[in-house]
């Protein structure tokens, strides 16, 4: 199962030339290169998907309704309205007209010869083989050693060893808790109704929503500028390396989530990217804006992955590992660090934060009840509907994404949870002498860690703080 409704191969190889050095000939004589291999890159992956319909590993086709509007837009007769024509049209200045010439006419022939016959391949075994053979059941349950195996996807993104009930159970105590948070929210907003009458309000009044794609990006770009001014408050340490803003592309846009980040280049030739939603700007809330921006870009991903792609001193594996649980842990617990320097003074703007919370709680809770506990999707979808201010094309959008990708979603809150109670420890224990721009730079000195080895750190840095010696060099 090597892609699912909103990620894989067809939906990455587009952004190919956001994502690669185009300098030089050379780098150009690479990038034909990666788009020649395209159609047998494509066969690998379908070698891959008719093995899986063969061993009962296939994704539920409920998810993959319209799956092909992601793979159409690439076939394309003209080869010069491919998105991967684009750096044909736009060559550094230093190329010749000979070379430039040559290079566009082989990317033309490149993508005529194997792009479009790759992605045209592709369309062909989705539409007649793949989704035919779809499985109707959604849970990853239902695979074979179901059971066994979403429970081993609960401890691989969480880094725990935990059973999915006792994230489920977490995930309802936390809703719980939210949800009487929230309520407080809308007693300050002076809204005179119920929790439900005050959802409907948010989803339908048009003042919470933008009117074109450029308002929806300004307002997202004050609020990372206005965060930019503040990261000195929180950090000791910050990376050099910049972000910057893109709107996600149209022909995954309507099929993936509200927002997402790109890390930059490993070798600082590119910057990171934050990637906004504007597709049905009905369905991308203002007073969520906030909360949003600060777990994809800063304070959230951006500075967390680009701090850990400038560590010194590590192997490669260390400078780019990926354990969910901290990096969405960290994304999480970044959204509530604007309260500390004054985000969310508007009541709106704290319950979407809230909201925000009350998301990832609820995804505790419908990720293992739809993998593990026999829930229905409708039963997920509302459940999300009944406790959070999320628009229902999101809702919807991210139930799917729970059910092609299991257990990813349980890593949010457990990483945040514990990043929270290490700093609750933290203070307790170091009272007056607790440094919050000291403890964020321990949190995020090691990059990426599993959330045991977060603890260890962190419990090391108090103890050294208060002057107890390391237990395992006193032993040595």
């Amino acid at each position: 199962m090597p892609i699912t409704n909103r990620s894989g191969f067809h939906v990455s190889f587009p952004e190919l030339p956001l994502n690669v050095p185009l300098s030089t000939v050379a780098d150009y004589e690479n990038y034909l290169a990666r788009l020649k291999a395209f159609d047998r890159y494509t066969d690998d992956h379908l070698e891959l998907m008719r093995e899986g319909i063969k061993q009962g590993f296939t994704l539920p086709g409920v998810v993959m309704v319209d799956v092909d509007k992601a793979i159409a837009p690439h076939v394309v007769d003209d080869p010069a309205r491919s998105l991967l024509y684009l750096p044909f049209t736009r060559f550094p200045d230093s190329f010749s007209d000979q070379d430039q010439k040559r290079l566009a006419a082989a990317g033309k022939a490149a993508i005529a010869e194997h792009v479009v016959p790759g992605y045209r391949k592709l369309l062909e075994f989705m539409t007649s083989e793949y989704l035919p053979a779809c499985r109707e059941q959604i849970a990853a349950s239902a695979l074979p050693r179901g059971r066994e195996f979403y429970r081993y996807r609960v401890r691989h993104h969480t880094t725990l060893d935990i059973d999915p009930q006792a994230v489920h159970d977490t995930g309802l105590a936390e809703v719980r808790r939210i949800k009487r948070e929230m309520q407080d929210a809308i007693r300050r907003t002076g809204f005179e109704g119920d929790f439900p009458a005050f959802v409907e309000f948010l989803r339908t009044d048009p003042r919470f929503y933008a009117d074109t794609p450029e308002q929806l990006l300004k307002e997202t770009s004050l609020v990372l500028k206005r965060m930019d001014g503040e990261l000195p408050k929180l950090f000791g340490k910050l990376p050099r390396t910049p972000y910057g803003i893109r709107e996600i592309p149209d022909f995954i846009a309507p099929r993936t989530t509200t927002a997402y980040y790109q890390p930059p280049a490993g070798d600082g030739s590119r910057a990171g990217f934050y990637y906004v939603n504007t597709y049905d700007l009905k369905s991308r809330p203002l007073y969520e804006i906030e909360a949003l921006s600060l777990h994809e870009a800063v304070p959230g991903h951006h500075i967390q992955i680009a701090l850990q792609q400038e560590l010194q001193g590590q192997p490669p594996f260390r400078r780019f590992a990926d354990a969910t649980a901290f990096v969405e842990g960290w994304g999480l617990y970044a959204e509530r660090l604007g309260l500390e320097v004054g985000f969310y003074q508007d009541p709106y703007r704290d319950f979407g934060r809230l909201s925000y919370e009350m998301w990832r709680a609820c995804r505790l809770v419908v990720d293992t009840g739809m993998h593990y506990l026999g829930w229905t999707r409708q039963q997920a979808i509302a459940f999300m509907a009944d406790n959070t201010a999320l628009t229902l094309h999101n809702i919807t959008a991210e139930v799917d994404r729970y059910i092609s990708w299991p257990g990813q979603a349980t890593a949010y809150k457990m990483g945040e949870l514990k990043i929270r109670a290490l700093r609750r420890m933290a203070e307790d224990r170091l009272g007056d002498r607790f440094d919050v721009r000291e403890f964020h730079d321990v949190v995020l000195s090691e990059g990426a860690v599993p959330l045991d080895v977060l603890e260890e750190n962190v419990t090391a840095y108090v103890d050294g703080k208060l002057g107890k010696p390391d237990v395992d060099q006193q032993s040595k």
